[in-house]
């Protein structure tokens, strides 16, 4: 799930599209319907856009997990970056937080929702 009016995010979206040939992804905006439901199954606030989640089988992944499963299941090269999982949580979701409550003023942000 992705915030829909992210720059960044929706780069993140066309970057996974591009390289998902066997359409393993279903991507859902976080403001979409079904977006809100699955961010309450996975046992966060529908209200709660700056966390990136990511579900395989019945496994929820948040934050920084959720970007480098995603990055190991891309495959290629790509999975490669799984190998920042080393470094401990705390220091990984604090970046990716810095990240993400930045990333309107860096990357911008849409008028719309793509997804």
């Amino acid at each position: 799930m992705v915030d829909g009016y992210c720059n960044l995010c929706n780069g993140l979206v066309h970057f996974i599209k591009k390289r998902d040939r066997d359409e393993r992804f279903l991507i859902y905006s976080l403001q979409s319907e079904t977006g809100r439901l699955l961010m309450v199954k996975s046992g966060l606030s529908p209200d709660e856009i700056d966390t990136a989640v990511f579900k395989r089988g019945d496994e929820y992944f948040f934050r920084s997990a959720a970007v480098l499963n995603i990055l190991k299941e891309i495959g290629g090269v790509w999975k490669l970056f799984y190998g920042l999982i080393i470094f401990p949580k705390l220091i990984r979701d604090a970046v990716y937080d810095v990240v993400a409550k930045n990333r309107y003023s860096i990357f911008g942000k849409r008028d719309y929702c793509e997804y």
